[in-house]
């Protein structure tokens, strides 16, 4: 047995006090002599509008409901009498359940159906009193309540359910993520597990969120135990395979990226970690998280191509680097520019279409994105954890991530350079990455699963010296700069005669997917066309099947065009030729 010095047991000791004051903390909840930092409280006002998820919006709450708001509540009680039966004969495989999902579950239903699409029952039935001897145990011996502490107090503070300091939800919050990092011990926490568990917070009890959780993580559908454990192999994988779909439907843009150093890292780490959330309007993402939940996690690669379809002439008149990236974390959250019906009907030709191209599924599963020890084991943590010491030295798979994602920006640099000639001569990765895009990349605080003090608790880094060389201690403020940068010369883009045979060898790969993406391309074409009409259908034709028979499905088809709301869309006037045959998904898009 390892002896401890009395410099260790000082540290110990203040390290167990810390974790006992900020569970008393917790315990005491909303009690008035609870100690609160008046920073920690956030004033707001009654008269702010809160929408039907409780968050609160800078706009005033209207006098009256519009007619609009009127008639969307009556068709959402229709189908909330629809689900209730549906969920008395709940079948998974019933093609109904699929169309239901794919219009939305109503926000009254989530509750139930969300549990029966996570198998929380069942879970709860076969391990009684599994998560009260798991937060026990957490009291003792979490290693994680301070970081812990610090995201609950930051997760969701624009949401009634959370904005007030140790609210229930946040003593649930807390409570959840504390008792899963003892149930699952090889993983531990990550700060990107805070916006799960928080998710399913607005939905359900305390235990019903931690065997959620679990179900996501540790399920071979949803499998996020490799987005958040040490090295992120699953991030990787879905980073790779984003790339390809990219590189071959969607070539103008991605070669438009590459150009301006956008790597899929930059915009993306959210959209893979927590389905969309904080990156799309939350009613949104909310529609996501219910085709995933039924679907799995193919529905992510394709959500990230329908956002960058639906928007990618926006996209292309931005002309650098911190603006697309702004662009894709900040506006969209904003301000999507199309309703959420119109979205969900691209997504789900997206899949379609990416299944027939057989791209809808990414490469095979490594091994070690599944736990590899039991779960809900008690597992002791060593002296360094449990005093909170940083470590001074990158693990070996720290070290192989650097090393990915260099080869990766190398290699788009390189298919870049071999099929496409731009106008400027500017060297596809000379442009060093911005302080401000290296605030955007870290607004996910990607810690790693057991240890908060590796590289990724600062943001991806990605440096061209060596990688035997790198110290975490040496980075406390962190850019990303790539290493082809002193590789690729000032014409890089300019294809000389001496290439012909390389481009002739790539337009025979591109003329054996002309057919099917074409087809892709029309109909998406016709899904934007079909949309304008959407966009402005009059809601006076819903009364007439507000009342229909449940068991036809024709009623289901109509409800998906009634709860649209209006949004104007305006063509601009500067709209970009996006028409050459490089690009096989063009089409002309709407301006924000």
């Amino acid at each position: 047995m390892m002896m401890i010095d009395e410099e260790q047991q000082a540290l110990l000791k203040r390290a167990s006090e810390e974790r006992e004051l900020i569970f008393h903390r917790y315990s005491l909840g909303l009690d008035p002599n609870n100690e609160v930092d008046p920073w920690e409280n956030p004033t707001y006002e009654i008269y702010h509008i809160t929408d039907k998820y409780g968050f609160m919006h800078d706009s005033r709450l209207p006098d009256i409901r519009d007619s609009h708001e009127v008639q969307r509540t009556k068709i959402e009680l229709e189908r909330d009498k629809k689900w209730m039966k549906m969920l008395a004969n709940w079948n998974l495989h019933h093609e109904k359940l699929r169309k239901r999902v794919f219009k939305g579950i109503p926000d009254r239903m989530r509750w139930p159906a969300w549990k029966k699409l996570l198998n929380v029952d069942e879970l709860m039935i076969s391990n009684r009193d599994t998560y009260q001897r798991m937060l026990d145990l957490a009291r003792k011996y979490s290693t994680e309540v301070r970081q812990i502490d610090s995201d609950v107090n930051r997760q969701f503070r624009d949401n009634l359910a959370y904005r007030e300091r140790y609210s229930v939800k946040q003593v649930s919050l807390f409570n959840v993520l504390n008792a899963y990092s003892l149930y699952n011990p090889e993983l531990g926490y990550c700060q990107g597990m805070a916006c799960v568990a928080a998710v399913l917070l607005l939905y359900m009890q305390e235990e019903e969120a931690f065997w959620a959780l679990n179900t996501l993580i540790v399920d071979k559908k949803y499998a996020m135990h490799g987005l958040f454990i040490e090295g992120f192999p699953k991030l990787t994988r879905l980073l790779e395979h984003h790339d390809r779909i990219m590189s071959k439907i969607m070539r103008k843009l991605h070669q438009h990226f590459i150009k301006h150093n956008v790597d899929a890292i930059l915009y993306s780490i959210k959209w893979f970690f927590v389905v969309f959330v904080e990156r799309i309007p939350f009613s949104l993402s909310l529609r996501v998280w219910d085709i995933f939940l039924l679907e799995g996690d193919r529905v992510i690669t394709a959500m990230a191509i329908t956002i960058l379809y639906l928007h990618k002439n926006e996209l292309l008149r931005l002309k650098d680097m911190d603006s697309i990236i702004e662009y894709l974390q900040v506006k969209l959250h904003k301000n999507f520019g199309y309703n959420d019906d119109y979205v969900v009907e691209a997504l789900e030709r997206v899949m379609k279409k990416l299944k027939d191209l057989k791209l809808d599924v990414p490469p095979p599963v490594k091994v070690n994105e599944f736990p590899t020890k039991p779960l809900g084991e008690f597992v002791e943590a060593d002296i360094e954890k449990k005093i909170g010491r940083r470590r001074s030295e990158y693990t070996d798979t720290e070290k192989q991530v650097i090393s990915d994602v260099i080869l990766r920006q190398e290699q788009n640099a390189i298919e870049v350079q071999s099929n496409v000639s731009y106008e400027t001569s500017e060297c596809a990765t000379g442009d060093a990455y911005s302080m401000k895009t290296y605030q955007s990349i870290t607004s996910l605080a990607t810690s790693p699963a057991i240890s908060s003090s590796s590289l990724y608790s600062n943001g991806f880094i990605v440096t061209n010296i060596p990688i035997s060389n790198l110290s975490a201690s040496s980075h406390s403020t962190t850019t990303i700069t790539s290493t082809t940068e002193t590789t690729t010369s000032a014409t890089s883009f300019h294809i000389a005669s001496t290439t012909t045979a390389n481009i002739d060898s790539t337009n025979s790969t591109i003329t054996k997917w002309t057919c099917n993406v074409n087809d892709l391309h029309n109909d998406l074409q016709q899904l934007q066309l079909n949309g304008d009409d959407i966009l402005y259908q009059n809601y006076e034709d819903q009364n007439s099947d507000i009342n229909d028979d449940d068991d036809d499905d024709d009623d289901d088809d109509q409800d998906v065009c009634k709860q649209t709301e209006y949004v104007v869309k305006e063509a601009g006037p500067d709209i970009v030729d996006v028409s050459d045959q490089d690009d096989e998904l063009s089409v002309e898009n709407t301006r924000l």
